[in-house]
């Protein structure tokens, strides 16, 4: 009967073992909504999701503190690009129809092009998406179920040899 147990709780956890690969590649319905900032040459990008019903970016250069003194653009599909932007450090910030902030990103537009965010998501932080974000391949996948569950075997049989000992003489 003990045996049976623990080959039952074994089998469950390789069951889970073998599920984790699968529900880190499924993409989550409750990813944070923010806004991100891209700069290629000399044209920067926004992209949003946090704005359904549409809204305005604005880029604003160093010396201008305002959402209304910067160059403001509508959303169009949850995206606003400005061309032409001169180099050096500047600032974008997403506005929703319904007034709400969306995010507002820096971005510096050079020979190498970086971007950092200013101010923290409306809605929260993206804990928990560590590496479940990154679009891993089926071999990847495949090889992580195997070792955790050669691991949880290796477990398994350990418990039992080591459950086994205290009846020898």
């Amino acid at each position: 009967m003990r045996t049976t147990q623990i080959f039952v709780r074994s089998g469950l956890t390789i069951a889970a073992a073998a599920a984790l690969p699968l529900a880190l590649t499924t993409p989550s319905a409750f990813a944070a909504a923010g806004i991100t900032v891209t700069a290629t040459g000399s044209t920067v990008t926004v992209t949003t999701a946090a704005c359904p019903n549409g809204g305005d970016a604005s880029l604003m250069s160093n010396g201008q503190a305002s959402f209304a003194q910067g160059r403001q653009v509508s959303l169009t599909g949850g995206s606003a690009s400005w061309r032409n932007v001169s180099t050096g450090t500047h600032t974008v910030a997403v506005v929703c129809e319904d007034g709400s902030a969306a995010g507002s990103q820096t971005v510096t537009v050079g020979a190498t092009p970086t971007a950092s965010s200013t101010t923290a998501p409306a809605r929260g932080v993206r804990g928990g998406l560590g590496g479940a974000s990154e679009d891993w391949g089926t071999l990847t996948l495949a090889a992580g179920g195997v070792l955790v569950a050669l691991a949880a075997a290796g477990g398994g049989v350990w418990y039992l040899r080591r459950r086994g000992a205290q009846y020898r003489l």
